[in-house]
């Protein structure tokens, strides 16, 4: 599957590079990027930095880590120059494998939605790819940085996206807004902010490692009666969580077909 091209190396392409460096997937003397402004994992990664269009070419496995708007803009000088067995393994939201057969041709093609986790090897990647090479490819680029789950449906991957892809920045607007609710009924900040940080990188570690259901674990932390109840009367009720995350996974799944075109 080597050598490996990363078109574009931003922050999921710089997390990637880290959790692959942590796991000792590769030999970065065999990683190619192409990014005219790399991060700093990419710069030292060691990998070969903008290499040529004659040095593409060798390439097995390109992976596409640009922004959606402007996938097309760097992949349309390039994929000429790309060998006609590479892999494409594409990280652009709401591109269909289709559009992105305009551009690269008959090559075999996998679709991933990752999340930034993957740079301390706790990552999740929804994969779609009708062919078994492509997906197998995938699998290969993801599982040493995480879980792995295959969607059935292209058409799926908005909503995978909406509920794995996006929800990293669901769990911090969370922390965040809990933290800040602490302040608000006499916590200083510095303790609302440790309280609710450890407190909730612990549950989201036990339930993890325990394998139960959420609501299983929800109710054995849910005295009849008690604080916690008062509470998930209120996230739970017809304006709480329930309601507004289905609200917000729709707006994700909806852009995600917009960004698509």
């Amino acid at each position: 599957m080597t050598p490996i091209l990363l078109l574009g190396a931003g922050r999921m392409g710089g997390a990637l590079i880290s959790g692959w460096r942590r796991a000792g997937t590769f030999d970065f003397a065999e990683l190619m990027i192409r990014d005219p402004s790399p991060g700093p994992e990419a710069k030292a990664s060691g990998a070969r930095l903008n290499p040529s269009d004659s040095e593409i070419g060798a390439a097995k496995t390109v992976v596409v880590l640009v922004k959606p708007q402007t996938w097309r803009e760097a992949a349309v000088p390039m994929a000429p120059h790309l060998a006609a067995d590479a892999i494409v393994v594409s990280v652009a939201a709401g591109v269909s494998i289709a559009d992105l057969a305009g551009v690269f041709g008959p090559r075999r093609i996998a679709r991933v939605m990752p999340t930034t986790a993957a740079a301390i090897g706790q990552g999740t990647a929804s994969v779609f790819a009708a062919d078994p090479a492509a997906r197998a490819r995938a699998h290969a680029l993801l599982e040493p940085v995480g879980t792995v789950v295959d969607i059935a449906n292209e058409d799926l991957m908005h909503a995978a996206t909406a509920v794995s892809g996006s929800a990293p920045a669901y769990l911090y607007a969370f922390v965040e807004a809990l933290e800040a609710a602490g302040v608000a009924i006499g916590l200083p900040s510095d303790a609302a902010a440790a309280l609710a940080r450890s407190t909730m990188a612990g549950a989201a570690a036990l339930m993890a490692e325990s394998g139960k259901d959420p609501a299983d674990l929800r109710a054995q932390v849910t005295s009849p009666g008690g604080t916690t109840e008062a509470a998930l009367k209120v996230l739970m009720g017809e304006q709480g969580l329930p309601g507004l995350l289905r609200r917000a996974a729709a707006a994700a799944a909806d852009r995600s077909r917009e960004l698509g075109g």
